[in-house]
C-alpha cells in the first residue's frame, strides 16, 4: 500500500531525465512536422540545448553591453531557470537553468547581468547567480523517495532517501541524512544543508504524503496559521466575556429595530443594521460589535490578536482571530441580548450622499439573526409562511432598507465601483468531511445589501477620522501600474474592446467598469475580470490614506468587522481612545503602523492558505472524474499552456506539451496560436481530466479532439 501511496512522487522524482527528454523528444517533433506541413525542408536542421543557447546569447551581448553587479531576490521555476528582482529596476533579471547556482526560490543572491536588445527590438536581461547571500528558506516539506545508490559508501540496504518537494519551484531533490522516523511515502520537512551537496534531516513528519489529513496540516504548517491559542489567551477571553455589562457611557439602543443578516452557519455575527427614513433623506445604524473593550492593550489577547491578523475561513472549519468564549459568544450580536457595540449612525441625502456620521459606544439589543437566503426569499416572493412569521416585525424596514441598497449601488456604478464578475466556489461535504459536491455560491440582494451598507460605514468612518487628522488603518488600492495598464489596454483593444476613451497615464475606475460591463454583454465577464483583476495593484492595509481605486473611493477602511480582522479592531481601539477617552492621537500612530503592517501580511497568509484547502477538496472531488469529459472556459493564457473552468469553478492547466501541433505564446493577444488553432481567454473548449494531485493541489486536463 505504501508503494502505492508513493507512485506519484516516484513518478516526480525521475521527471528530470527520461519524462523530460520525452517532452523534448514531442516537441522537436512537432516542430518538424510542422515545417513539413509548410513546405519547408527540415533536413540537417539541428536543435542546440538550452545551455548552448544560454551561452550563445550570452557570448553574443556579453561583448557588447556593460556587465552590472547587482544584489536581489531569486524566483525559480519548476523548469529550472529563475529571475532576479534587483530594486530599482522595473522588470526581473533572467537567470537561465544552468546559472541559478542553486539558489532556492526566496534566496538574497549576488548577481552579474547585462542587457541586451532581441530580434523583435526589445529590451531583455539576463544575468548569473554568483554568490547565495541568505538563504531564503531553511525548510523544505515534501515526499520521502527511495533510489539506489551509486556511491561506494552506501545507505543502509544499499538504497539512499531523498525529498521531493511539493513545491514545483524547487527543481532539486533532497539527500536526506536522517529519517527521523519517517518511511517512504511520507509527507515530511526536512532542515535543508547547502555546503556542495544540497542534504538535510526530518525534522516533522505530516503522515502519509497523499492523504487529505496529511495536506492539510502540511498547508495549515506551511502558511503560518496557528489553529490553538494559548491558556493565558483563553482564560483571559473567558474572563472579559463573563463580565457584566453596564450602561454608563453609552447610549442604549435596545428600543430600535436592529437586526443581523448573515450567512446560514455564520457564528461570529459583528454586523448589525437599523434604518430610518428621514424628511429628507435617511439614518442607517451600522451598528458594529465593540471587541476592543474586550481586547485591552498590551494584553495576552491583544499580542494573539497582532500575531493572528485576521479569522481563516476554510472548506470545513473556521480558525477565529479570537478564542470562542469572544468570537461565537459575548462579541456575537445574537439575538434578544443586550450586547456592547461602536454606532455608526449615518445620515444619507436623497440620492444617498453621506452628510454627516456620529459615532457613538452603544448597548443593542438584535431583534432576530436574520439569512441571506431567508431575506433573499422576501425580496423575491417566494418566503414560506414561517419565514414570513419569523420575519413579521422587520418587514417593513427591510422593503426600505432595499430601497436604500439599490439607491447606493446605483450610486456606485456612477462613480465606477468596478463590480468584477466570479464565480465563488460552495464545496459541500459529507458526514465523514468528504467533498459529494462543489456547486457556485448565489449572491442576491440581501448578500448585496449588507454589502453595500458596509461599505458606506468603512467610508464615513474613515472620512470622518481623515478630517479630525486621527490615525486610522486605511484599506488602500493604488492605480494600476503603468506598464500593466498598457498590457491590459492592448489586450481589451485585441479584444475589440473600445479602449481609446481610457488614459494611458492615470486611468479610473469608471473607464475599467465601461469595458467590464461590454464583456458582461459578450457573455464574457469573468475571464475579462480575471485579466483584468492581474492588472490591478493589490489592496493592503496602510496609516496613510491613498484612497481606493477599485471602489473610485477618497477615504476608505475597514471598520464593520473587529470580530475578525485586525484592521477593524485596531481602528475602533484608536477611536476608544482619542475619540471618547481624550488621549493624544500622536500615541497611535506607530500603533495604526504596525497594525497595517501585520494585517496586511496575515491576509496574504490567510487567503494562501484558504485557497490551498479549497484546492485540496476540488482535485478529491474530481479523482472521480478522472477520464471523463467536460465543457470549460479558458480563463487564462500562458506560455506553458492555457488553464480552463468548469461550471463548478474547479480549473485545471491543459499543457502547451499535449496540444496537437506547434502552438506560439501572443502575449500581446494572450492567446496560443498554430497554423490553424488558437485558443484565446474567454473561448468554450472540451476538455478531459486526466489528473488530481492532492500535492501540488493542481488538475491537469486535455483537449477532446
Amino acid at each position: 500500500m505504501k508503494r502505492n501511496k508513493t507512485k506519484k512522487a516516484q513518478q516526480k522524482f525521475s521527471k528530470n531525465t527520461a519524462g523530460h527528454r520525452r517532452t523534448k523528444d514531442k516537441m522537436k517533433r512537432q516542430i518538424l512536422s510542422q515545417l513539413d506541413s509548410m513546405g519547408i525542408n527540415s533536413s540537417g536542421l539541428k536543435f542546440r540545448s538550452s545551455v548552448d543557447r544560454g551561452r550563445a546569447r550570452s557570448n553574443v551581448n556579453l561583448s557588447k553591453t556593460k556587465t552590472i553587479k547587482a544584489e536581489g531576490v531569486f524566483s525559480s521555476s519548476k523548469s529550472g531557470f529563475g529571475f532576479v528582482s534587483v530594486e530599482g529596476r522595473d522588470r526581473d533579471v533572467f537567470i537561465p537553468g544552468e546559472h541559478t547556482l542553486g539558489a532556492f526560490d526566496g534566496d538574497v543572491v549576488d548577481i552579474l547581468y547585462h542587457s541586451y536588445v532581441n530580434s523583435a527590438g526589445e529590451e531583455k536581461t539576463e544575468g548569473r547567480v554568483t554568490k547565495i547571500v541568505e538563504f531564503g528558506r531553511k525548510t523544505v516539506i515534501g515526499t520521502v523517495v527511495e533510489r539506489e545508490s551509486w556511491h561506494r559508501t552506501r545507505s543502509r540496504h544499499g538504497r539512499e532517501y531523498m525529498l521531493v518537494p511539493d513545491d514545483s519551484k524547487i527543481s532539486q531533490q533532497i539527500k536526506i541524512t536522517d529519517l527521523g522516523g519517517a518511511v517512504v511515502g511520507d509527507k515530511a520537512e526536512v532542515l535543508v544543508h547547502r555546503g556542495g551537496e544540497i542534504s538535510g534531516v526530518v525534522v516533522r513528519n505530516f503522515g502519509i504524503a497523499d492523504s487529505k489529513n496529511s495536506n492539510y496540516e502540511a498547508i495549515l504548517y506551511q502558511s503560518g496559521i496557528e489553529v490553538e491559542f494559548k491558556k493565558e489567551e483563553l482564560c483571559e477571553a473567558e474572563f472579559f466575556a463573563a463580565m457584566p455589562l453596564s450602561d454608563e457611557g453609552r447610549v442604549r439602543r435596545d428600543r430600535e429595530i436592529i437586526f443581523t443578516i448573515d450567512g446560514e452557519d455564520a457564528k461570529d455575527l459583528d454586523d448589525a443594521v437599523s434604518l430610518r427614513r428621514l424628511k429628507n433623506g435617511w439614518q442607517l445604524g451600522v451598528h458594529i460589535a465593540d471587541v476592543s473593550w474586550y481586547v485591552k492593550e498590551r494584553s495576552h489577547l491583544d499580542r494573539a490578536v497582532m500575531n493572528r491578523g485576521t479569522s481563516v475561513y476554510f472548506t470545513d472549519k473556521v480558525v477565529p482571530m479570537l478564542p470562542k468564549a469572544l468570537s461565537n459568544g459575548a462579541c456575537s450580536l445574537s439575538p434578544n441580548e443586550d450586547k456592547y457595540a461602536l454606532s455608526a449612525v449615518i445620515n444619507l441625502s436623497e440620492d444617498g450622499e453621506i452628510r454627516s456620521l456620529k459615532i457613538e459606544k452603544s448597548v443593542i439589543q438584535s431583534r432576530l439573526r436574520g439569512v441571506y437566503s431567508e431575506v433573499n426569499a422576501i425580496f423575491s416572493g417566494t418566503a414560506s409562511d414561517d419565514i414570513l412569521k419569523k420575519y413579521k416585525e422587520v418587514i417593513p424596514t427591510l422593503k426600505k432598507m432595499r430601497e436604500l441598497y439599490l439607491l447606493l449601488e446605483k450610486k456606485a456604478k456612477l462613480r465606477g465601483s468596478l463590480e468584477l464578475e466570479s464565480k465563488e466556489a460552495k464545496i459541500v461535504l459529507d458526514q465523514n468531511g468528504e467533498p459529494v459536491d462543489i456547486t457556485v455560491r448565489d449572491r442576491g440582494d440581501a448578500e448585496r445589501l449588507i454589502e453595500q451598507f458596509m461599505l458606506t460605514a468603512n467610508e464615513a468612518v474613515a472620512t470622518y477620522l481623515h478630517e479630525r487628522g486621527i490615525p486610522c488603518v486605511y484599506r488602500v488600492h493604488e492605480n494600476p501600474p503603468k506598464d500593466k495598464l498598457w498590457d491590459f489596454l492592448l489586450y481589451a483593444h485585441n479584444m475589440g474592446f473600445d479602449t481609446t476613451k481610457i488614459s494611458r497615464e492615470k486611468s479610473s475606475a469608471k473607464d475599467f467598469q465601461n469595458v467590464l460591463e461590454e464583456a458582461k454583454e459578450r457573455g464574457i465577464g469573468i475571464p475579462v475580470s480575471s485579466v483584468m483583476l492581474r492588472t490591478m495593484a493589490k489592496a493592503k492595509y496602510s496609516e496613510a490614506q491613498h484612497g481606493h481605486f477599485g471602489l473610485g473611493i477618497e477615504y476608505y477602511c475597514h471598520f464593520t468587522s473587529p470580530i475578525r480582522r485586525l484592521s477593524d479592531l485596531a481602528t475602533h481601539r484608536i477611536i476608544h481612545k482619542v475619540l471618547f477617552e481624550g488621549k493624544p492621537k500622536e500615541m497611535y500612530l506607530s500603533y495604526a503602523k504596525n497594525a497595517a503592517t501585520a494585517a496586511s501580511e496575515a491576509e496574504l497568509r490567510a487567503l494562501n492558505a484558504e485557497r490551498r484547502i479549497e484546492n485540496l477538496y476540488k482535485v478529491i472531488y474530481m479523482e472521480k472524474y478522472l477520464g471523463c469529459e467536460f465543457d470549460a472556459v479558458i480563463n487564462s493564457v500562458t506560455s506553458f499552456g492555457f488553464f480552463a473552468e468548469l461550471d463548478n469553478t474547479c480549473e485545471g492547466l491543459v499543457p502547451i506539451s499535449e496540444l496537437d501541433g506547434m502552438y506560439i505564446f501572443d502575449e500581446k493577444n494572450m492567446s496560443l496560436r498554430s497554423s490553424d488553432k488558437v485558443y484565446r481567454i474567454g473561448d468554450m473548449v472540451k476538455i478531459r481530466v486526466e489528473e488530481a494531485d492532492r500535492i501540488s493541489g493542481k488538475l491537469r486536463f486535455s483537449v477532446v479532439k
